[in-house]
């Protein structure tokens, strides 16, 4: 028995599968999904990229389809364009083959008609396209009539013919011949008559098609003529909105310009308040995509520019997440939000921030003669030129977070928590944005340091940062909004300069909690890396994993900042995450870039059982709707290349304002100097503060050791010995001892030799160094500078012995 066929696909439909592709000779075949939609072959290398990146393209018009073998067929063009493909089976292949036939006939029939009827595509011909259609149905069946006619002729011809052929049979019968002629007489006679009985019944079925042909045909154009009728009614109804909308423009611009006691000065200096995102409910075509180590390719869909706010870019979430019918525009909510109306109360002008700085100076720096000496050590300990610097301090680095501030906004009024996961995920992301040109190195805050950042007629937040500890740094910052959420972070850097990268690992945590449904959520941050120190233009990477958790309710999103890699195929700055409830089932998949967007899928099924991946682990596979922005970053402003490319928000930052605290980082002489571009006077300046910093930080330290071990002391005092002081930074220290120094020193220097050689760096603490004691044998008499790796080394050395 044959094998049952499998289904054919018509030819207008899209007809979609894996098929092996030869690539070259290393590589043979490669697993691909190709689509066959409107006479045009595509592949892709995934199924995830038939939103973003085709492979290649092959019009079957002009193609030429041979088969090889049972699974092996060729496609080509008669170019340079050939498809050797194989498919996993022959009943595959046959599959793919009558569609390839089928869609080939299709292409080369349109073509002709279009090249046919190129000619009349004249003005007079569009205006009579409904009457050209009509006629074109009636000539249709015409033709159809004709052929049945045709048909018809045949049966008679066949008919008459077979007559006569019987006729003659039947003669034939009558005359005496061999038994053995008169049997194939019979044979043959029967099967005349077979072949008149058959042909009539071909003629028959024909007949019969066509008239059910005519019956429905009148249906489908009295069909055809309604939707006709109805598609005018809408472009007409489409250009009368499109007049009311304009109408309604105009309006609003009208309104905006009223006088300032009857208009919302906040209202006028935004200008129009952004459209409300896309908010449709449409059946989206369900879409697969893989995901190695259970987060790894992802949909990227670009989203209508339309949509885009021209503020932070943050786009209206859809049905799709659950939010309510009555969802309106973030300016709408935060007017709504104030329980006062804006005509009961006294309006106050919002300030008008500034929108540049002095243009960057173009000073050359020799960076190595200063880096050179750098390596392994705490950067944060190092004495640097402000040339390396940009005109900001690291507290106002951290007020930046706040940049995209709306996200958090959104999430106040999420009712679904994984909801409001997809937004503070993506809010973890968009801190990132303005790191990507941002390669000068923010100036250190001094111990106590402070920065207020005052955004509540604006923006309806207040954030305050502060320098709480120095060697290491650390800040603490805290932000707290009107339209319900706080955000609190503390954040410890610690950074290495390696020759050819710096890297820089924040070690706090982020907390954002959430008034209306009290959800506390944290994560951390991820590691940047700043490349090409020594040689190369410098370029910034951001690496690592996040997990965003929701202490409530268990909800965790796992987000992926994949390292940039020259052989890797993804899209640079890649992100991508998962956003699990608490039994760790999938429900929204994020992905994006942290230099652009993020964009969100809802996840209506996932299964294991996709291709394995690189450590041999098999991927899940996730069915999901098609991917909506959740966030855009801004475009930076205008000249932003000249102005150390600081975003709108990083512009305003440093402006002068009245009312700070004597401590706040916009009265920091050196960084003030660095902004007005006079760079060999803010060096003077940094210098005199850090000194001044390291002088008392000193005194301070030397109090606190009094403090805890006054015994010691004056054990020590009264054996004539001195007590060592430590300083952060290189110093001049004298020791007693009755023992020879050379011989000790000429050790510790080897061992410092050795453990610099194998890259392996020491660097105590300040801390550290002062609650360890030496032993009498170290206490010697001698007067040099010595580094805090050579500390490091007498510190490990008196452990041995």
């Amino acid at each position: 028995m044959s094998e049952p066929r499998m289904p054919i696909p018509a030819p207008e439909d899209t007809y979609k599968g894996w098929l092996f592709k030869w690539t070259n000779y290393i590589k043979g075949y490669q697993r691909r999904w190709f689509v066959l939609s409107n006479g045009l072959l595509s592949y892709y290398r995934t199924q995830a990229e038939m939103r973003h990146t085709c492979r290649g393209t092959i019009n079957l018009a002009t193609a030429n389809i041979a088969v090889e073998d049972s699974c092996n067929f060729v496609i080509s063009n008669g170019g340079t364009q050939t498809y050797h493909l194989k498919a996993s089976s022959e009943v595959e292949r046959q599959r793919w083959i009558t569609a390839l036939e089928l869609a080939k006939a299709k292409a080369s029939r349109m073509q002709l008609e279009s090249d046919d009827s190129g000619d009349d595509s004249t003005p007079h011909a569009a205006g009579q396209s409904t009457g050209s259609r009509n006629s074109e149905v009636q000539s249709t069946l015409r033709t159809l009539g004709s052929k049945v006619e045709d048909l018809s002729t045949c049966n008679d011809l066949i008919a008459k013919h077979g007559s006569a052929l019987q006729r003659s049979l039947s003669e034939l019968e009558g005359v005496q011949l061999g038994g053995e002629t008169s049997e194939k007489i019979r044979q043959v006679t029967e099967r005349a008559t077979l072949f008149r009985i058959t042909s009539n019944a071909m003629i028959n079925a024909c007949r019969d098609f066509m008239t059910l042909a005519q019956t429905h045909s009148k249906r489908w154009q009295k069909a055809l003529q309604s939707e006709r009728e109805q598609r005018v009614r809408l472009e007409e109804t489409l250009e009368q909105l499109a007049k009311q909308h304009n109408h309604l423009e105009r309006a609003f611009r009208g309104a905006t310009v009223l006088p300032s006691s009857q208009s919302n000065p906040a209202i006028d200096s935004k200008g129009p308040v952004p459209r409300k995102g896309d908010a449709s409910d449409e059946d989206e075509e369900n879409e697969f995509f893989d995901a190695c180590e259970d987060v790894q390719e992802f949909i990227t869909v670009p989203a209508d520019p339309k949509y885009h706010r021209s503020g932070s870019n943050v786009s209206g979430i859809s049905n799709e997440l659950g939010m309510d019918d009555g969802t309106t525009s973030l300016d709408e909510q935060s007017l709504a939000s104030n329980p006062e109306s804006p005509q009961s109360q006294e309006l106050v002008p919002v300030r008008k921030r500034r929108t540049r700085i002095p243009d960057k100076p173009n000073y050359s720096l020799n960076l190595w003669s200063i880096m050179k000496n750098c390596i392994g050590k705490e950067l944060s300990k190092i004495p640097m030129p402000v040339n390396f610097n940009e005109p900001l301090s690291m507290l106002q680095r951290l007020s930046e977070d706040l940049e995209y501030y709306e996200l958090l906004d959104r999430a106040a009024k999420c009712q679904s928590s994984l909801e409001q996961m997809c937004y503070v995920a993506a809010f973890t992301v968009s801190s990132y944005s303005t790191t990507v040109h941002r390669t000068g190195k923010p100036f250190n805050p001094l111990l106590g340091e402070t920065f207020e950042l005052d955004r509540v007629q604006e923006s309806g937040y207040r954030s305050l940062c502060e320098q709480v500890s120095h060697h290491p740094p650390a800040a603490a910052h805290h932000a707290i909004s009107e339209r319900g959420w706080t955000l609190r972070q503390e954040i410890a850097l610690a950074s290495k300069f390696r020759g050819k990268y710096l890297s820089i690992m924040p070690l706090g945590s982020i907390h954002c909690i959430f008034e209306k449904s009290t959800h506390h959520y944290t994560w951390k941050k991820v590691t940047t890396t700043v490349h090409n120190i020594i040689v190369g233009k410098l370029w910034i990477d951001q690496s690592g994993e996040i997990d965003v958790v929701n202490h409530k309710t268990g909800d965790r999103c796992h987000l992926k900042f994949a390292p940039y890699s020259y052989f890797s195929r993804d899209v640079a700055r890649k992100v991508t995450g998962v956003v699990t409830d608490k039994d760790g089932k999938a429900h929204y998949v994020l992905s994006g870039t942290w230099d652009e967007k993020m964009e969100y899928s809802r996840v209506m099924q996932s299964s294991r059982g996709g291709e394995n991946g690189a450590d041999g682990r098999q991927k899940t596979v996730y069915q999901t709707l098609k991917a909506k922005e959740l966030w855009k970053k801004t475009p930076l402003p205008e000249g932003a290349e000249n102005m150390y490319y600081f975003s709108t928000l990083a512009l305003t930052l440093n402006e002068p304002e009245e009312g700070v605290a004597p401590t706040d980082t916009r009265k920091r002489p050196d960084q003030r100097l660095m902004e007005q571009g006079r760079w060999e006077e803010a060096n003077t300046e940094k210098q005199r503060l850090e000194e001044k910093q390291r002088t008392v930080r000193r005194e301070r330290e030397r109090e606190a050791n009094r403090a805890a071990s006054p015994s010691e002391e004056g054990k020590e005092s009264a054996d004539g010995a001195e007590e060592v002081e430590i300083a952060s930074e290189p110093s001049e220290t004298t020791y007693k001892s009755k023992y020879h120094p050379i011989p000790l020193l000429l050790i510790t220097l080897f061992l410092s030799f050795i453990i610099q050689s194998s890259s392996f760096s020491i660097c105590l603490s300040l801390h550290q160094l002062t609650q360890m004691k030496l032993p009498p044998i170290f206490r010697y008499q001698a007067s040099s500078r010595i580094n805090t790796e050579v500390f490091s080394c007498f510190r490990l050395f008196s452990h041995l012995v």
